[in-house]
């Protein structure tokens, strides 16, 4: 019996042995493979930290607003309509790359939430249609997420062949950040 006993414990004090010295390898293995990875120059650290400076002092601002073609399906993913003409009922989709909005870090990295309302406005400043926080651009990532694309699409009815603005404005829930934009358009008559 003692001969059973004693092949069963040294069983497995060879077994524990076996995967610690696994786990062992594994672990310096993770380690020389971190240690190998090309790491960014000091200028290049610095530009981050002045980016990161100067999005923090900025005020929300957009690098791009235009009418697109069709909605859009990613940062830098939409194609500017060459004239702002649409026919009554038509889509108009608008495209928009906010900067300088805030982030809230939590437990998983850092989140940012930006709401959007509208006017629809006539040339004489008659509002004919609005509405207040109608889409909401939310997330959180393990880093600041600053590439954001902001696609809105319309689509109103009933609007006669002549000249309208669309003023769009942003809130920033986090940063406590406000800005807007305006885009002139037309509607034409329906062939």
């Amino acid at each position: 019996m003692k001969t059973l006993a004693g092949r069963r414990a040294t069983g497995r004090l060879a077994a524990a042995i076996l995967i610690a010295t696994g786990t062992l390898a594994g672990t310096l293995a993770a380690q020389a493979q971190s240690e190998q990875v090309a790491k960014p120059s000091q200028s290049f650290l610095q530009a981050l930290t002045a980016f990161d400076t100067a999005w923090d002092s900025s005020e929300l601002a957009f690098t791009i607003v235009s009418f697109s073609q069709d909605a859009s399906t990613g940062y830098g993913k939409y194609t500017p309509l060459s004239e702002a003409k649409f026919a009554d009922g038509d889509t108009i989709n608008v495209y928009a790359e906010p900067v300088g909005y805030g982030f809230q870090e939590t437990a998983d990295g850092y989140t940012y939430e930006l709401t959007a309302s509208y006017r629809l406005l006539n040339l004489s400043g008659q509002v004919l249609a609005e509405q207040s926080n109608f889409a909401s651009f939310t997330g959180t990532s393990r880093s600041k997420k600053r590439e954001l694309s902001a696609g809105l699409s319309f689509q109103f009815s009933g609007l006669p062949a002549g000249d309208y603005q669309l003023e769009t404005s942003f809130s920033d829930t986090f940063g406590g950040k406000k800005a807007a934009f305006n885009l002139p358009f037309t509607v034409v008559e329906a062939n």
